[in-house]
């Protein structure tokens, strides 16, 4: 039976990977001939970044844990491209499964070509063209390497083919973090301060912030923080502060009060408090994904996407990172005039399955080979 590597390192990556345990284990019980080892990268190591995540979200315990750990970039890139490639020396797989854009995908995708372990990527071929982010690096670098291209829309499949990836590696099978979503869309829970904070249906805003261009200069996080608040009319806005966030605003005096900074939240808590929010206003991109699937208006804080589908099909809608112009976006949703936008195409809750299905027989036709 055919073994496969599944890498999760980073928050995103959970989300994104549950859905393929599930389908590959759903399988197996009707005599599918793929099994898995998950491989834990390390690299978030918050328990509220991973841990809980695994337990919300019924991942099993990993088979492999290379404790990467903090650092910068090229540290934990380092670590886990050595900590992986002792694993695959000791154990190799038949292939190497990786998804999204973090560092764990990157090094990972490098350290089992390097061993002559093919590469899959899930969620391949998106891109925002902005050579300053890091995600954006880690996808083109990990495209130019992978054998097989899982895709989430049409738009990611042209722009594989404008690459020069041939069309017969490439596969459309929908985005399998809305598969998770769909899953658990009757397990998402208020947090624990719902209450506390006197939150209803409609009557508060979700802020999330963690790219460097918005959070790592103080002064400018301050006037972006100021604008959320003015723009949103003393509502309350639920600020989740990213870890990196959390340094620079620790400078920060005098906020306003209708700021209500609370810790990472677990996925399910996360999410309720998103679908039942009257807007989201962020710079993530899976997020805006998340947002598209629950009809929840999106406002996204930065100059470029890579998930377009979002703002020309979905909720979202792309403001930049000039913050005078978060008070007219604000002003059209309190008008009710923000577009009801509608789901992408195969974002249905099936492409965990699609994908084991292309896997299964990928592996088994090169077996024969």
């Amino acid at each position: 039976m055919p073994v496969i590597d599944l890498i999760a390192g980073a928050r995103p990556n959970f989300m994104k990977i549950a859905s393929i345990i599930g389908a590959i284990s759903s399988r197996k019980r009707n005599g599918g001939r793929l099994d898995y080892r998950l491989v834990h990268t390390g690299q978030h190591y918050h328990e509220e970044m991973s841990a809980r995540f695994f337990a919300q979200l019924g991942i099993p315990d990993p088979d492999v844990n290379l404790d990467a750990g903090s650092g910068s970039q090229a540290e934990q890139t380092a670590r886990i491209m050595t900590r992986y490639e002792r694993l695959l020396l000791s154990r190799k797989s038949e292939l190497c499964l990786v998804v999204g854009d973090v560092t764990s995908t990157l090094a990972c995708s490098i350290t089992a070509q390097k061993l002559h372990v093919p590469v899959a990527h899930v969620e391949a071929g998106i891109r925002s063209d902005d050579w300053s982010m890091p995600e954006e690096i880690n996808r083109i670098v990990t495209d130019s390497i992978t054998n097989y291209f899982f895709t989430t829309s049409e738009n990611a499949n042209r722009n594989l083919c404008r690459s020069g990836v041939a069309a017969d590696r490439i596969f459309f099978v929908g985005n399998t973090m809305i598969d998770t979503l769909l899953a658990n869309m009757e397990r998402l829970r208020p947090p624990a301060f719902w209450k506390e904070l006197g939150l209803k249906a409609g009557n508060y805003f979700i802020l999330t912030l963690h790219r460097p261009t918005n959070v790592d200069d103080a002064a400018r996080l301050r006037t972006m923080l100021l604008a959320v608040a003015e723009g949103c009319r003393d509502l309350p806005v639920i600020f989740p502060v990213h870890p990196r966030t959390a340094i620079t605003l620790r400078t920060l005096k005098d906020l306003p009060s209708s700021l209500k900074v609370v810790e990472p939240q677990p996925y399910l808590e996360f999410n309720y408090l998103a679908k039942y929010s009257k807007a989201v206003i962020t710079d993530s991109g899976g997020i805006t994904e998340e947002t598209t699937v629950m009809g929840v208006p999106c406002m996204t804080l930065r100059d470029s996407t890579e998930r377009p589908e979002t703002v020309t099909i979905g909720t979202n809608e792309l403001l930049g990172t000039d913050p005078s112009r978060l008070k007219p976006a604000l002003d059209r949703l309190y008008s009710g005039s923000w577009k009801k936008g509608a789901i992408p195409e195969k974002w249905d809750g099936k492409a965990g399955g699609r994908i084991v299905v292309e896997l299964e027989r990928l592996l088994n036709s090169s077996s024969r080979k």
